[in-house]
């Protein structure tokens, strides 16, 4: 779009919401005036793999959307997909709406099992976004991971889904139905759980992932657009790339050959390089590193070398495929004359994913041919590890499932009409649970609070972004209250710069940890001792969350499956 067209777009957008403040919203607003909304989520993407947030992967349509948008630096997601999923939908904690662990983990995790918000499915007290919006004259659409839940209760249709094509599961093979891995005492692979409106369905012959839930989501809007119908949408885009296994298409996998034989330590190097180029990260901030990745590349054999070369290339193959997918769909909203009317939210649903399989999976990869040569293909399982990881995490901590920064900080791109952020960075400290109250603001259609359709629900507990992303503000104001976190017994709390962190080893230190975010978002420089009121503030802050949302502690249940 011009600069100048976006420009009156922008004034307009601006003029229509100065008139009408987000209470005076009318719930039978004319569908017209409201904006269609895409969420797009990644699966396991780590905060630097996108080209706009200092990536080598090429996503130049997710680039594009941030150069003509926004790109927010501090926003938080949970640390895992299920919770991060939850949040998504109710605007609430997930340890309240039934994620207060995976569903994988409770067989395990005996002292949560029974406990409210410990269903290991988004529970009766969950609000659902897709509902509300269909119950106020949108249509709903999603396609891709759903993990939410499998029994008829808890399908997407359940929960407000109009049209739906789902993974039930929490991964899944991305070429075959074949299941996420052969569990402990099992000897064949089960088949993944994919329905189609919430009726269970097999997957075609010809499947990949990324193309498969993109082709469908264009069917769904060509369908809306065939018939004419006049109401605005609400899509869920989410996909299942670039979680393990590593497959994807052999072409994008032959762009990248040779492109990370250089290693961990030269990679990471130029992303940050880019990362201070662009501003998402300032050339003073600190830069978490545990471990030597230059010396471990040197001391890996050439063999080992080319197989960890191979298996980024993989990666970014499938985050390559998944910006082209991402492209499809941006290019049918052009052609029907719906991009300039479509508020877009891409995002991660946490970290970069340092797993090994080691042990676990040991039966899995057995089943599976994981030669160098046939990485990337359906009959291969691999995981690109902790080492890649740690690249995708650049500048941060840790990885998905810890409290660090590397485990719950995303990449997160917002385009909306007429908005013109041209890329610039913006620091607001923001939250997965905000999107909730965003959509429903953009959208005219009032928060609920603890009642909804004659039900108790869990009240929304983040904030509308409208104000930031109209133009009124800049930057969304600090929170009056502390945000928590907590997966597997790994905590954190942040209120304001500071943040405290307890993470087991040998990740961490099994100990509280106390961090100024403001000159330290690497969480290098631990201030706990020098701090007694800061910690003492804090734990309190901490005590209150556990016991707002009833956070109960259970230990990480597979001690070998993440080093």
């Amino acid at each position: 779009m011009p600069r100048h067209r976006r420009e009156w777009t922008r004034i307009l957008f601006l003029f229509a919401f100065s008139c009408l403040s987000s209470t005076a919203f009318s719930a039978n607003s004319e569908p017209g005036e409201r904006p269609n909304i895409l969420v797009i989520v990644a699966d396991d993407l780590g905060y630097s793999d996108v080209g706009a947030f200092g990536g080598e992967i090429d996503t130049p349509n997710l680039d594009d959307l941030a150069n003509e948008g926004s790109v927010f630096t501090d926003f938080y997601v949970a640390p895992a997909c299920s919770p991060t999923r939850a949040q998504i939908f109710s605007g609430a904690d997930h340890h309240l709406v039934g994620l207060g662990t995976m569903a994988e983990n409770l067989p395990l995790t005996p002292g949560a099992q029974g406990k409210p918000g410990y269903e290991g499915e988004l529970n009766d007290k969950a609000l659902s976004l897709p509902q509300i919006l269909l119950d106020h004259g949108y249509h709903t659409y999603m396609t891709g991971k759903w993990h939410l839940g499998r029994s008829a209760a808890t399908r997407p249709g359940a929960r407000g889904f109009e049209r739906s094509f789902a993974l039930l599961d929490g991964a899944a093979n991305h070429f075959t139905q074949d299941g996420a891995f052969i569990p402990p005492g099992r000897e064949k692979m089960p088949k993944a759980q994919y329905t189609e409106n919430d009726e269970p369905t097999d997957l075609p012959e010809s499947f990949y992932s990324s193309d498969f839930y993109t082709s469908k989501m264009l069917t769904y809007l060509k369908e809306r657009h065939e018939s004419e119908s006049e109401a605005p949408f609400f899509a869920m885009l989410s996909y299942t790339a670039p979680h393990w296994p590593l497959q994807a298409p052999d072409a994008y996998i032959k762009k990248y050959q040779g492109r990370y034989d250089s290693g961990y330590e030269d990679i990471r190097n130029a992303r940050l390089k880019k990362m201070k180029a662009l501003g998402i990260i300032d050339s003073d901030d600190t830069t978490f590193q545990d471990e030597d990745l230059a010396e471990i590349w040197r001391e890996l054999p050439d063999k080992e070398r080319a197989r960890e070369a191979k298996r980024m290339e993989i990666y970014a193959a499938m985050v390559d495929n998944m910006d082209h997918n991402i492209g499809r769909v941006l290019d049918y909203l052009k052609s029907s004359g719906d991009l300039e009317n479509t508020l877009i939210l891409f995002f991660s649903d946490n970290g970069a994913d340092g797993t090994t399989g080691k042990g676990l999976f040991e039966a899995t990869f057995a089943h599976y041919d994981n030669s160098t040569e046939n990485m990337g293909t359906g009959t291969s399982y691999v995981m690109y590890g902790p080492h890649w990881a740690h690249v995708s995490s650049t500048p941060f901590r840790g990885t998905k499932t810890m409290t660090s920064e590397g485990g719950i900080s995303s990449p997160l791109i917002i385009n909306m009409p007429g908005m013109d952020g041209g890329g610039t960075p913006n620091r607001s400290v923001i939250n997965v649970m905000d999107i909730l109250p965003t959509v429903l603001d953009i959208a005219k259609v009032p928060v609920p609070d603890n009642e909804y359709k004659g039900r108790s629900v869990i009240a929304p507990m983040g904030r509308s972004w409208l104000p930031m992303i109209s133009g009124e503000i800049d930057v969304m104001p600090e929170q009056d209250h502390a945000v928590g976190w907590e997966l597997f017994s790994r905590r954190g709390i942040r209120k304001g710069d500071w943040k405290m962190l307890w993470i087991d080893p040998p990740n961490g230190t099994g100990q509280w940890q106390l961090y100024d975010l403001s000159s330290d978002r690497g969480e290098i420089n631990d201030l706990y001792k020098e701090n007694p009121d800061v910690t003492k503030q804090l734990k309190k802050e901490w005590s209150n969350y556990m016991e707002r949302v009833g956070v109960q502690l259970n230990p990480y249940p597979w001690p070998e499956f993440i080093r």
